[in-house]
């Protein structure tokens, strides 16, 4: 009898478990946002805004996976700070207007891993001279980021990625500047899901 009852509560519990939600509501939408077959979303990277930059970015998405292009231009912000090896005590660096693409998986949930290409143009300014050069790279690279939906439209979506890149170097007056390999960038985006079909 013992296990005739136990074997009863493990399958009723099962049965329970095997349910699906039937209702919804703003902060628990159901399907649930990572459950999209097909989605169009439209993003930036906020922190830009606020240096006089901006940053649009138009990404697809079929189940796990989403490719976005995105055009980003980073005003006044000096990036030469955030380079692992860098020269930032003479020399400040700026995002000019480039564009990327990149290739996401969700890997549990809204976790997604992301690889990038990122045609880059960078304005190099030397601290003593004010000088200002221009550089060009293509950077690749991983990154982590996780949507965090508010209802079914919006999100945000913090995150941290790693450039990569070739050895460059300018000549300056009195000194050569040279361009750090990596770059690790902690990244906010804020988007809206335009379209979806579950």
């Amino acid at each position: 009898m013992k296990y005739i009852l136990t074997i009863t509560f493990y399958l009723f519990s099962l049965f329970l478990l095997g349910q699906e939600p039937t209702s919804t509501t703003f902060f628990k939408p159901y399907p649930e946002n990572f459950a999209v077959k097909h989605a169009v979303e439209i993003e930036g990277i906020v922190p830009v805004y606020f240096t006089g930059g901006y940053s649009v970015g138009l990404g697809y998405r079929y189940k796990k996976v989403r490719l976005r292009a995105n055009v980003l231009n980073g005003g006044t912000f000096n990036i030469e700070n955030t380079g692992i090896e860098n020269s930032a005590t003479t020399f400040k660096r700026f995002y000019l207007t480039a564009p990327s693409i990149y290739l996401g998986l969700n890997v549990w949930r809204n976790l997604e891993v992301y690889t990038f290409l990122e045609f880059q143009n960078f304005n190099i300014m030397q601290r003593s001279t004010e000088v200002k050069k221009s550089l060009k790279s293509t950077d690749t690279g991983l990154g982590i980021g996780y949507q965090l939906f508010i209802g079914r439209y919006f999100y945000i979506q913090p995150g941290v990625q790693l450039n990569v890149r070739a050895k460059n170097a300018l000549a300056f007056s009195g000194a050569t500047y040279q361009i750090p390999t990596q770059d690790v960038s902690f990244v906010l985006r804020v988007g809206v899901r335009l379209w979806k079909k579950f």
